[in-house]
């Protein structure tokens, strides 16, 4: 039997003294790069010296019965007490989670991929009318020993420096443009171009468990803002968004889940507010007095996100709810609805990867 790759399919028997178990392996082929392998198991028998493993021409069919019975059915450096059935077993077990933490422990230096993202934003916080968008995405990562482009946090996670349980990273965050003709608060004014917000964010890890596997950090970004109007980028304010991460490496059905938990309140100073909910009198109407607004609080954000890596395909989703009660700008007649949730879900594929492996905890 082949299955695609050429090579014919084995199995393998593992002797017990009581029964026999079969496991079904398959040799590697090309697509175990997007769909995980399965000869593993069958390697960790020899590799932890398991009960000998025979080929069998059928999976009903046993293997000679010769050391089956009596004494004759042992297990290098296990006893032959009745309970060996159950040692070996926990060999298996143990083999199995030391192989797979070596394998963890080992990235390329670098991996790149290309996908797409589905999206269903607001036109901008405050806003009453909402709309969906698809988009690529790029998936980059990179493992060296100062900079840094990891799956800990993301696709934005540049590691500049760190210092014992204190990180500087660089910190990210996008909006999508929202044309004036298209939303009823903001008819007959111009328009809002995307925006592209890119500062440091200093992290402090509070706490975190033995196995890395959970975190806990204070992070603290400044993000200067620029309104995009290719090819020109014009500043329109500065953000400072303070946040309690909590974040899960290992967590899910299976395994292998990364999940975030954030939450903290939005500053952002007066040219910033300014640019989303100042109305200037030459746009006053009836409905939509004149309206100026100055710096500070700007609400409060929960954003939850999840993300696995099967191989060669990413996926990867988030959901926010934010609420503007308090905000300094919420009388602003351009808010319409004082909360809401925005969410969006992607899918990448890696295409290439080095061939230079690094260790990392990521």
């Amino acid at each position: 039997m082949s299955l695609g790759s050429g090579q014919p399919a084995e199995r393998c028997v593992a002797r017990s003294r009581f029964r026999f178990a079969y496991i079904s392996v398959i040799r590697p082929n090309p697509w175990d790069r997007v769909f995980p392998p399965t000869d593993s198991v069958c390697s960790l028998a020899y590799i932890a010296k398991q009960p000998r493993v025979w080929p069998a021409r059928h999976p009903l069919e046993s293997p000679q019965r010769s050391g089956l019975n009596g004494k004759g059915s042992t297990v290098q450096g296990i006893g032959q007490e009745r309970g060996g059935a159950i040692a070996r077993a926990l060999w298996l077990l143990a083999a199995a989670a030391a192989a797979g933490g070596a394998w963890a422990g080992e990235r390329p230096l670098w991996e790149a991929g290309a996908g797409v993202a589905a999206l269903r934003l607001p036109d901008y916080r405050g806003s009453d009318q909402s709309r969906s968008y698809l988009y690529p995405i790029p998936y980059l990562r990179y493992r060296g020993e100062v900079l840094k482009v990891d799956d800990r946090r993301g696709l934005a996670a540049l590691l500049l420096l760190q210092r014992g349980r204190a990180e500087i990273d660089v910190s990210l965050n996008a909006s999508q443009p929202a044309p004036s003709d298209r939303n009823e608060a903001r008819q007959g004014m111009p328009d809002l171009d995307p925006t592209l917000e890119l500062g440091p964010v200093l992290k402090l890890r509070l706490w975190e468990d033995r196995g890395r596997s959970r975190e806990l950090s204070l992070q603290l970004p400044v993000r200067p803002a620029f309104a995009i109007d290719f090819p020109r980028a014009r500043y329109i304010g500065v953000v400072f968004n303070p946040v309690l991460d909590y974040f899960l490496r290992d967590t899910g059905p299976g395994g292998g889940w990364r999940l975030g938990l954030q939450a903290g309140p939005v500053f952002s100073d007066g040219r910033y507010n300014r640019y989303y909910y100042q109305v200037d009198p030459a746009f006053a109407t009836a409905a939509r007095p004149a309206y100026d607004v100055g710096g500070g609080y700007g609400g409060t954000q929960f954003t939850l996100s999840l993300s696995k890596r099967f191989h060669a395909i990413w996926i990867g989703g988030f959901v926010r709810a934010y609420a503007l009660q308090g905000a300094v700008f919420e009388d602003s007649p351009l808010v319409r609805r004082r909360s809401a949730v925005l969410a969006g879900v992607g899918i990448a594929y890696v295409f290439a990867e080095s061939a230079t492996r690094v260790e990392s905890g990521d």
